[in-house]
């Protein structure tokens, strides 16, 4: 005679319970929230695009949760101001023109992708979304950054014995290099007063 044997339905829910995995909220900005899935995420992302090792300690994780705070600023003002974004199109040259420079085969890119624990389609998602931002970055800070033709004489006479002694044929050089610097404080001084601007908690000590 074989004899059925009933699971208490309490044992079933402990198991269960004990077998899913929590997603805790690491940050909360405003109304938006990071959760260690998020840092994870972009810790996979960055450190495949860096071709570097991936690392999750605490100061690598604090560099993630920072990165995915100013990518909420840029996503606010971005759908806000209606900036033009990259196409797929776009995305998926930059990810065959990287593929084409790293890997030998389609196997060792796929691979790779296995090692980092993301997908094909991870990678386009994050190559699109970085497009965009040096777009936004150029529309919404470049395009107010006027250099002045003393500024670019100033800068020449100061680094003379690098550029030459033709001025004409260094002035576009300069005048690029200070736009550049010019840009990158500008949007810089964006980011650190979005900061200022919103109420962030930090729910893991480790990631102020």
């Amino acid at each position: 005679m074989t004899i059925t044997r009933t699971i208490p339905a309490f044992l079933l829910l402990s198991a269960l319970a004990q077998a899913v995995i929590v997603d805790r909220i690491a940050i909360i900005a405003g109304k938006k929230i990071i959760k260690d899935s998020d840092i994870a995420n972009d810790l996979k992302l960055t450190s495949f695009l860096n071709h570097e090792a991936l690392v999750f300690t605490p100061g690598a994780r604090k560099k993630a949760a920072s990165r995915l705070l100013e990518q909420g600023f840029i996503r606010d003002e971005v759908e806000a101001g209606d900036y033009p974004r990259a196409t797929v199109a776009e995305a998926q040259e930059t990810l065959n023109n990287l593929i084409k420079s790293r890997y030998r085969t389609e196997a060792a890119y796929k691979s790779a992708l296995a090692a980092n624990g993301i997908s094909d389609e991870d990678l386009k998602v994050r190559l699109l979304w970085q497009l965009t931002v040096l777009r936004f970055i150029d529309e919404r800070f470049r395009s107010s950054a006027l250099i002045t033709g003393d500024e670019i004489r100033q800068y020449y006479d100061s680094h003379k014995q690098q550029f030459g002694n033709d001025f004409n044929a260094a002035r576009s050089k300069i005048e690029d290099l200070l736009a550049g610097e010019r840009t990158n404080k500008a949007f810089y001084d964006w980011l650190d007063q979005q900061r200022q601007q919103t109420t962030i908690r930090y729910l893991e000590e480790g990631l102020k």
